[in-house]
């Protein structure tokens, strides 16, 4: 028989146990530790060149609206001379350009791509180029020889084009003198009674155009396709002696022949990659067709839209086509 003292004992012992035990199951558990998140770094601003034509123009005004939208950059469109976006390129005063054309920057890829790798080439745009020299399908209707430049080494043909201004010798209306462009070379060297003056812009170039074809009065000009121009007026484009690479080595001074079908690229300051992957990344996708910026410069041209709402609605109807340029 269990004796009353030995019981009590046992019963202190027990609670002491117990009370232990509720101690240990109350006590708090400490939380694990977790290492600081550092917070996302903020994007860094972004400047996009707009040389002075409408293609240009759309083409970033397309890449402004995605990458301010889908991935929270702000944009700013920088107006510039094609002549003068490499070394800003090179600077970091820009992150990107989206529409050279090949033939004028031979040596700004040499220079810039490929020996101080200050620009890179981030590929095509997908538009191919041409630059010609126009002129209204009706003088080629009443005096065919016009539509080439054999035809235009007689002077009396090439003085079909005069105007106050030459005198005696045919105009060629040039556009803006920072496009890049050799028609005073070609006219001397292909000895054509010619003398080059320059409009001063696209919009130039048009409003002579018009105004040359409600009358039905000769122009010849210098001009290129893609362009809503096409869908408007007849034009026909003169026959050049043939592109060739070695004629465009003699350049400038010695282009003797046609301008080159030119596959347009785009390219970047070499430090994007870095400083904005996801931005480069977005850019270096990038690309549509040549119809696709037909379809926007017809919108500005010939339905009144603004470049913007040009963009913004090439952007609206083709959400397959740019959402690819994010993956």
């Amino acid at each position: 028989m269990i004796s009353t003292k030995f019981r009590r004992l046992w019963t202190m012992c027990a609670l002491g146990v117990i009370g232990a035990l509720l101690v240990a199951c109350s006590a708090p558990v400490a939380a694990p530790t977790v290492a600081p998140t550092e917070p996302p770094k903020p994007k860094v601003p972004l400047k996009l060149a707009a040389n002075p034509w409408d293609g240009s123009k759309v083409n970033v005004l397309v890449a402004k609206l995605i990458l301010e939208k889908e991935l929270g950059y702000k944009v700013e469109i920088v107006d510039i001379d094609e002549n003068g976006q490499f070394p800003a390129l090179a600077k970091g005063d820009l992150s990107a350009t989206l529409e050279i054309w090949p033939s004028g920057h031979a040596k700004d890829h040499t220079d810039y791509i490929e020996t101080q790798k200050t620009v890179e080439d981030i590929g095509p745009l997908g538009v191919v180029g041409k630059i010609s020299w126009y002129m209204p399908k009706y003088m080629v209707d009443e005096f065919p020889e016009l539509a080439t430049s054999e035809g235009l080494k007689d002077a009396a043909n090439a003085g079909k084009f005069k105007t106050a201004e030459t005198g005696e010798m045919g105009q060629f209306l040039g556009g803006d003198p920072s496009f890049v462009q050799y028609d005073e070379h070609i006219i001397k060297n292909l000895g054509l009674n010619l003398k080059v003056v320059y409009a001063g812009s696209e919009q130039a170039i048009l409003a002579a155009l018009d105004a040359a074809y409600s009358r039905k009065e000769p122009i010849l000009f210098y001009f290129w396709t893609p362009h809503a121009i096409h869908a408007k007026y007849e034009l026909v484009a003169v026959k050049l002696p043939d592109y060739s690479d070695a004629c465009y080595a003699k350049a400038p001074d010695g282009v003797d022949c046609d301008y080159p079908a030119d596959i347009l690229y785009k390219a970047s300051w070499a430090g994007l990659k870095d400083a904005a992957p996801d931005a480069y990344a977005m850019l270096k996708k990038m690309s549509y067709t040549t119809d696709d910026q037909i379809a926007m410069l017809a919108d500005i041209a010939n339905n009144g839209k603004s470049p913007e709402a040009a963009a913004q609605a090439w952007v609206d109807g083709h959400k397959a086509t740019w959402e690819q340029w994010l993956k």
